[in-house]
């Protein structure tokens, strides 16, 4: 019989899940449960249709693990020939968490292109925070990673 303690650390747990799946995976590329970087978004359509796009499972490739997807045939020839260009800074991680020395989650919607860069954030509160002093985040984040993948 499970006991009253034990029903309420599984609850935790399940409710902690989605966090703990990042901190326990620690993988290069943040994914989603599906194997999905950025959880399913285009990561060339940032930078080129300049919004976040949802990405097509027809049109897809696996890079570094992760199952990258893409808006359109164009998009995914681009990422293919160049992913370290395409693909966001810190591994799709909260770039303000990263700096913090954390990896964390992100919102696929919320985001920033800086010197041709992508960088994401967990939500619009840590978004505008990390715009405020995003020079120093981006620094700080550069000497922390990929180090925060190899913490206990």
């Amino acid at each position: 019989m499970l006991s009253r303690r034990t029903l309420l650390t599984g609850s935790a747990a399940a409710l902690l899940a989605p966090h703990a799946a990042v901190a326990a995976d620690k993988s290069e590329i943040y994914m989603d449960l599906q194997g999905r970087a950025l959880k399913g978004y285009d990561s060339v359509a940032y930078h080129v249709q300049r919004k976040p796009m949802k990405g097509n499972p027809a049109l897809s490739m696996e890079w570094k693990g992760a199952k990258w997807l893409f808006s359109t045939p164009a998009n995914l020839v681009r990422f293919r020939s160049e992913p370290e260009r395409w693909a966001p800074q810190y591994g799709g991680y909260c770039a303000w968490a990263v700096a913090k020395g954390w990896a964390r989650p992100i919102n696929p919607t919320i985001f920033r292109i800086f010197d041709d860069k992508l960088y994401l954030n967990l939500n619009m509160e840590i978004h505008r925070r990390w715009l405020k002093k995003r020079h120093t985040f981006i620094a700080e984040a550069n000497e922390q990673w990929p180090g925060i993948l190899v913490q206990g």
